[in-house]
């Protein structure tokens, strides 16, 4: 069961706007550069990212149905700020997986106590540019 709307709009109005300070920058805190479906749009979400392989995994915790997961996905990618690098993503997509085999030990809890199973997961294309 994802976490209640209500704190999806509290985390939208004020922790994100804390996070967007440092986000990008500091590891593990990402920011995600994302195109609304139908305003067009440029949108930039922070969010935890987590190194898979050749891409990046995220925890969905309020559900695959939050704007900029639909965004992403209808995109077929998006950039990644990350570490003061831009990494353009693509093939993007929301996997089930209720062990969590994917996250460290610490996030696997957490996710295990909201009940979020889902991720999304995106490739790596390219290399990474340095943020102006």
């Amino acid at each position: 069961m994802p976490l209640p709307e209500r704190l999806a709009r509290f985390n939208r109005r004020v922790t994100n706007r804390i996070a967007g300070l440092f986000a990008g920058r500091a590891p593990g805190f990402s920011v995600i550069i994302h195109m609304g479906r139908r305003s067009g749009k440029t949108y930039r979400t922070p969010i935890l990212t987590f190194r898979d392989g050749d891409g990046y995994r995220i925890a969905l915790t309020y559900g695959d149905g939050a704007d900029w997961v639909r965004n992403i996905l209808a995109a077929g990618g998006c950039d990644l700020l990350t570490r003061g690098r831009v990494i353009h993503l693509t093939d993007p997509r929301v996997i089930n997986d209720p062990g969590y085999r994917w996250a460290p030990p610490p996030v696997r809890l957490a996710l295990r106590l909201v009940g979020a199973p889902l991720s999304l997961r995106l490739t790596r294309a390219g290399a990474p540019e340095k943020w102006p």
